[in-house]
């Protein structure tokens, strides 16, 4: 994927279509499994991870730790928030 590398101060000035970037089912629930391992990493050993995800203009990807997963959010680091449905990618 090529995707705009942002930091994450600039997440919280971005605009997010509220639909579900990822059509399957499986996917968002892989999806799910690997933020809250990537959560567990972050609160640990503050390890940070590659995060794709698309705004209303785009592909965009950050690299920042993970603090928290909720239903509907990702918790990032400097307490900015990224919805969970529009995350593509974590790794």
């Amino acid at each position: 994927m090529n995707a705009l590398q942002i930091e994450k101060e600039t997440v919280a000035q971005l605009h997010f279509p509220a639909d579900e970037v990822l059509a399957k089912k499986e996917d968002q629930v892989n999806r799910n499994i690997l933020l809250k391992r990537a959560q567990v990493l972050g609160n640990i050993d503050h390890t940070k991870m590659k995060i794709i995800f698309q705004d209303d203009m785009g592909l965009k990807k950050i690299h920042t730790t993970i603090w928290g997963v909720t239903e509907k959010y990702v918790i990032l680091k400097s307490a900015n928030v990224l919805p969970l449905n529009r995350i593509l990618e974590v790794y």
